[in-house]
């Protein structure tokens, strides 16, 4: 599935509407599971969360982690996100792309994290998922110091897998998806979910293996294997 933000006015803000358009599409995955990718129009990603909704969120709003709730349940989607980055990806935006699995950027991609300037904190995963992906230190100077990651400290830092020409990034996005989607798509579930689970886990390989050892998907897939290194 491909999705692409779309408030050009607002440079692909995040607002409410788009939320809930975002958790229906959650909706279809988790019902349907296959890959998505996520792109902006206009040559922005998204310019940050929409600031006059979020100016007007008292402590109410902040407790039902309008953002956060979201961007977890796209974290957890059953099988592989990308999002491709041209222009911004600030504050709500960024924390969208941190959300999803791996991340491809244009060279005018910038990552950034402004909102202490506006009196608040990233609070929908970039004070935790930032330094997961990129380190503690690299975290604090975005979160922190307000800087921003160009496309090839992105690179530099490991936030992206690949940097490749605004015309050709949704191109990319989808030779990437078509390569993870020449694996078994249930071994390619169960990788995702061990991967995301919370610290050492064997317990959990063997359970998954276990579960993918008895799949006839295995058997044909070495099967082939076999035969072809034979030849």
């Amino acid at each position: 599935m491909v999705v692409t933000l779309n408030r050009p006015a607002a440079r692909n803000a995040i607002d409410q509407a788009m939320i809930g358009e975002l958790h229906a599409v959650c909706d279809r995955l988790e019902a349907g599971p296959r890959p998505l990718i996520i792109i902006g129009s206009g040559g922005v990603f998204a310019g940050g969360a929409d600031i006059a909704q979020l100016r007007d969120r008292r402590r109410g709003e902040a407790l039902l982690g309008i953002n956060s709730r979201l961007f977890d349940r796209i974290a957890k989607l059953p099988q592989p996100t990308v999002a491709a980055v041209a222009g911004p990806a600030l504050g709500g935006g960024a924390e969208l792309a941190y959300a999803c699995d791996i991340r491809l950027a244009a060279p005018t991609a910038r990552f950034g994290n402004p909102e202490p300037g506006l009196g608040i904190l990233a609070a929908a995963g970039a004070s935790w998922r930032l330094s997961e992906l990129v380190g503690r230190s690299v975290a604090k100077q975005v979160l922190l110091g307000g800087s921003t990651l160009d496309a090839e400290r992105a690179l530099r830092v490991g936030l992206v897998a690949d940097i490749v020409q605004e015309a050709d990034l949704l191109g990319a996005a989808h030779a990437l998806v078509d390569r993870m989607l020449r694996a078994v798509p249930l071994a390619l579930r169960l990788t995702k979910l061990v991967l995301d689970a919370p610290g050492p886990h064997p317990v959990a390989d063997d359970l998954a293996q276990a579960i993918l050892f008895e799949t006839e998907e295995k058997h044909e897939r070495m099967t082939q294997f076999l035969e072809r290194s034979r030849k």
